[in-house]
């Protein structure tokens, strides 16, 4: 943390009560999403996205156990996967974590205006704990992609294939957090049925 990033963070601060006092709700909700994330990214992503790592070789490797497709060694973050005469070894790295979209979810979620504190604070674990088992989720379909069809399979896999698991999974998240809540929540117009004699 440098004194560059803490002024920016003030300013960042002063920024969202100007827009709070003035009801500029939009620019509040996108000031700070942007800013939460950004901040994040810079303060918070460098503690846990190690933890985060093993954590979903881990899980991963249960899954792999359970089924005999491959193995993991999450202390280091490897998976390798041995079919037949394809010996592959895959890297949990920053992108497979899951630190991005689970820092983006909770920096929307929390300057989402439906919520109440509470409720974001659930909301904000349930959705971790989703992104991180929809993570794992595609782990899991990439290593099994390579396992059933070869290591020639691994850019799809990881490219299309998995990413396609991923993003429905998190696009369903967003839909039930955001969209349903909202349309759930809004108030309007007002119905009203006169009886007349």
């Amino acid at each position: 943390m440098n004194w560059f990033s803490i002024l920016i963070f003030i300013l960042w601060i002063y920024l969202l009560t100007v827009q709070k006092r003035g009801k500029l709700d939009f620019w509040y909700f996108i000031t700070g999403s942007v800013g939460f994330f950004i901040f994040s990214i810079i303060w918070i992503e460098p503690i846990v996205v190690g933890p985060m790592q093993k954590a979903v070789a881990a899980v991963s490797g249960i899954l792999g156990q359970l089924t005999g497709l491959y193995e993991s060694y999450f202390q280091k973050g490897i998976i390798f996967i041995s079919s037949g005469g394809t010996n592959l070894s895959l890297y949990i790295d920053f992108e497979c974590s899951g630190i991005i979209e689970t820092m983006a979810f909770i920096a929307l979620l929390w300057f989402f205006p439906v919520y109440r504190l509470y409720e974001k604070i659930v909301v904000s674990i349930a959705g971790a704990l989703l992104i991180f088992a929809s993570n794992v989720l595609r782990i899991f379909v990439i290593c099994f992609t390579i396992y059933c069809f070869g290591g020639e399979m691994y850019f799809l896999a990881h490219t299309i294939i998995g990413r396609l698991v991923f993003y429905a999974c998190t696009i369903t998240l967003y839909f039930y957090v955001f969209t349903k809540s909202q349309i759930i929540r809004q108030k309007v117009g007002a119905f009203r049925y006169e009886i007349h004699k």
